[in-house]
C-alpha cells in the first residue's frame, strides 16, 4: 500500500512543539476549531479583487463559491489578498507592476502554511503574473479566469470593449459622433463585471492558461455573468483538493509541449500581442526557452480561426463562448496539439476534448475557412529592430503589409499627442509615425502607447490606419498597422534611438523584415553622438525595476527571477 504523502501545512500546525502551539492557539484565537483544520489540505486562495478593478468586482462572491467547493471536498480555505492590478486605472502602466504580482503570489504561497492554491484573475496583467509566481514557487495550483464582461449595446450597435472605443474616438475626432452620441456609448459600452469581451489580452491570456493545462475545461470563455462561472468556481475548489493528493505540481504540467499548445492556441484566437511577452515570460519560469523565432514560425503554421474583434468583424467573447468556446476551437486544431499533455484534471488535454462541440462555424471557423490565413503575431526584424519587433497582421489595412514612408518621429507620449491634434500638421498618410523611450526601461514598464492616435488631419481626410512604430506594447483590443515591442528599446541605446525625422521606413511583413533606409557610416555617427539618458527613478521599487528589468524579446521579467539565474531559496526552515 502507498504511504499517505504528509501535507506541507502540517509543519506548521502537527509537532508538539512551542513554534506549531502559537500556530493553532492564533488559529483558535480567530474562533477556528482545531477540527476545521487538522489533517485537511490548505488552500490559499490568491484574490486579486478590490473596489477599483472593475474587471473582479465578482470576485468577492466568487471567491465564497471556491471555498465552497474546498470545504465539500474536504480541504479548509484560506483566502490572501494579492495586487489587483486594474487595468483601466493603474498608471503608468500595469506593466510596471507584473512582476511585483509575480514576487508577491510565490512569495505567499511558500511563506503560508498551504498544500495548494486556486489564482483568481483575469484583469490583463494578473494572469501572468499570478501563473509566474505559482510556477516558481512549485505547490499544485489550479487557475480561475475572471471571464469576459456581456456584449456593450448603443443604438442598436453592438460594442466591444477598447476595440470599439478607439474606432469611435476617431470618428469623434473627425467631428463624425457628437458629444451627446459619444456620453451614450460611454455609458453602454461596459455593461457588467467581467474583463474585456473582445480577445484583447485578458482574453487572449486566460485562454493561454487554458491551453496550458492550467484551468477547467471551457472556463476561460465562461461569461463573467453566466451563472456557469460560479459553478466553475465552486469546481475550482474541489479539484485543487484531487490536485493536492495527487501532488500535481506545475513542473509535471508545465513542458516544452504545453507551451506550444498554447502557442498554437493563441495564433488561432487571434490573440494580443501582449501575449508575445507574457508567454515568453512564463515559460521562461518553468525553465522553457521559448523564444520569437518559434513564436513567429506558429505564426506561419497556424491560421486565426476564431471570428471576434479586434481580428475578426463581428462576433465578442460572449458570442464565442454560445458558439463552443476555447474547448470547440481546440477541437477544431488537430494535430497542431499536443494531446497527451498533462492538465489540472488529472486527464491528458486530449481526454478533456472528447466531448467539444462547436455550434456556429462563423464564431469558430474551420482550419480551411479562416479569418485570416497564417497567425495572430508577426515577428519582424532588420536594422531597426535587431532583437525583433511584432506586429499584427490580421488587425491592419493590409495594403500596409509592404510600405515604406519617411518617419516622423516623437521621443515623449505627450508631445505626440498635441502634435496630432494640430491640424496643420505636415504629414500624409505615407508617412511612419514613430514613438520612442516608451519601452521597458523608457515608458517606465512599457505602457499601451503603441497604437499612436491617428492624426486628427488624417482622420479629417478620411484616413484610418497608418504605419506606426514604437518600443511601447498596444491594448489587446487594439487594432492598426503598428509595430511594437523594437528591441532593444531606444531607452537603452537601440537603434530607434538613432532614427530622425524624414528617415525612410521600410516595412516588409511577409519577408518579415524592417529596416530605416540609412547607411552604416551614418548610423555610426549617430551611435557616437548618442547620450544615455538620466534614470526615470532614484529610489524605491522603480530603482529596483530599472536596475533588473529583462527587454521585450526577453519576456520582460527581472533577471532574478527567471529559472536560468539559480534555484530559489526553498522551504523556510522554520516553522
Amino acid at each position: 500500500m502507498t504511504e499517505k504523502k504528509s501535507l506541507r501545512s502540517e509543519r506548521w500546525f502537527a509537532p508538539d512543539d512551542f513554534r506549531s502551539f502559537g500556530h493553532r492557539s492564533r488559529a483558535q484565537q480567530m474562533g477556528l476549531r482545531p477540527e476545521e483544520w487538522s489533517g485537511k489540505p490548505i488552500v490559499a486562495i490568491l484574490n486579486t479583487w478590490s473596489d477599483i478593478n472593475p474587471c473582479h468586482q465578482h470576485f468577492k462572491q466568487r471567491v465564497e463559491d471556491v471555498k465552497r467547493g474546498v470545504l465539500e471536498a474536504g480541504g479548509f480555505p484560506i483566502e490572501l489578498p494579492a495586487l489587483s492590478l486594474s487595468e483601466s486605472y493603474v498608471k503608468p502602466t500595469t506593466m510596471l507592476y507584473r512582476n511585483l504580482l509575480a514576487i508577491e503570489a510565490e512569495e505567499l504561497l511558500v511563506s503560508h502554511p498551504v498544500d495548494g492554491a486556486v489564482l483568481m484573475g483575469g484583469c490583463d496583467k494578473t494572469t501572468p503574473g499570478l501563473v509566474m509566481g505559482a510556477i516558481s514557487a512549485g505547490l499544485p495550483f489550479i487557475f480561475l479566469p475572471a471571464g469576459p464582461m456581456l456584449r456593450g449595446n448603443w443604438r442598436g450597435k453592438t460594442l466591444g470593449s477598447g476595440s470599439d472605443a478607439f474606432k469611435y474616438w476617431d470618428e469623434r475626432r473627425a467631428g463624425e459622433i457628437t458629444a451627446k452620441q459619444w456620453d451614450e456609448m460611454e455609458a453602454g459600452i461596459a455593461r457588467s463585471y467581467g474583463h474585456c469581451m473582445t480577445m484583447g489580452t485578458a482574453s487572449t491570456m486566460t485562454a493561454i492558461a487554458e491551453a496550458l493545462g492550467l484551468t477547467l475545461p471551457g472556463a476561460s470563455s465562461i461569461p463573467a455573468a453566466d451563472s456557469g462561472h460560479i459553478r466553475m468556481a465552486s469546481k475550482c475548489g474541489v479539484r485543487i483538493i484531487g490536485m493536492i493528493a495527487e501532488d500535481l505540481t506545475p513542473d509535471r504540467i508545465l513542458d516544452e509541449n504545453a507551451f506550444d499548445n498554447a502557442l498554437t492556441v493563441a495564433m488561432a484566437t487571434g490573440c494580443s500581442t501582449n501575449a508575445v511577452i507574457h508567454l515568453i515570460a512564463m515559460a521562461r519560469r518553468a525553465g522553457v526557452q521559448l523564444d520569437l523565432e518559434a513564436i513567429d514560425g506558429k505564426s506561419r503554421d497556424v491560421p486565426v480561426i476564431a471570428n471576434v474583434r479586434p481580428s475578426g468583424a463581428t462576433y465578442l467573447m460572449e458570442d464565442f463562448y454560445y458558439a463552443g468556446g476555447l474547448t470547440g476551437l481546440m477541437s477544431r486544431l488537430g494535430d497542431h496539439l499536443h494531446a497527451d499533455c498533462m492538465t489540472v484534471t488529472g486527464q491528458t488535454l486530449g481526454e478533456n476534448l472528447e466531448n467539444a462541440e462547436i455550434y456556429d462555424d462563423d464564431v469558430i471557423r474551420s482550419l480551411d475557412n479562416p479569418i485570416y490565413r497564417e497567425g495572430s503575431i508577426a515577428v519582424l526584424k532588420g536594422n531597426l529592430a535587431p532583437d525583433g519587433c511584432v506586429i499584427k497582421p490580421a488587425a491592419c489595412d493590409p495594403k500596409f503589409h509592404v510600405h515604406e514612408g519617411p518617419a516622423m518621429v516623437f521621443d515623449s507620449y505627450p508631445d505626440l499627442k498635441v502634435a496630432l491634434d494640430d491640424e496643420k500638421l505636415d504629414i500624409t498618410a505615407d508617412h511612419v509615425l514613430v514613438l520612442r523611450n516608451a519601452g521597458p526601461k523608457g515608458g517606465p514598464g512599457m505602457p499601451e502607447w503603441g497604437m499612436i492616435p491617428m492624426p486628427k488631419k488624417l482622420l479629417k481626410e478620411g484616413h484610418r490606419d497608418m504605419v506606426r512604430i514604437s518600443d511601447a506594447r498596444m491594448s489587446g483590443t487594439s487594432f492598426g498597422a503598428c509595430v511594437l515591442h523594437v528591441a532593444p528599446e531606444s531607452y537603452v541605446g537601440g537603434p530607434l534611438a538613432l532614427l530622425k525625422t524624414g528617415d525612410i521606413v521600410r516595412m516588409d511583413v511577409p519577408n518579415r523584415r524592417i529596416d530605416m533606409l540609412v547607411s552604416d557610416e551614418e548610423l555610426q555617427k549617430r551611435r557616437a553622438a548618442w547620450k544615455e539618458p538620466p534614470p526615470k527613478f532614484g529610489r524605491g521599487y522603480g530603482w529596483m525595476f530599472l536596475q533588473h528589468i529583462g527587454q521585450a524579446d526577453k519576456g520582460a521579467d527581472f533577471d532574478y527571477l527567471e529559472t536560468a539565474y539559480g534555484p530559489a531559496s526553498g522551504e523556510p526552515d522554520i516553522y
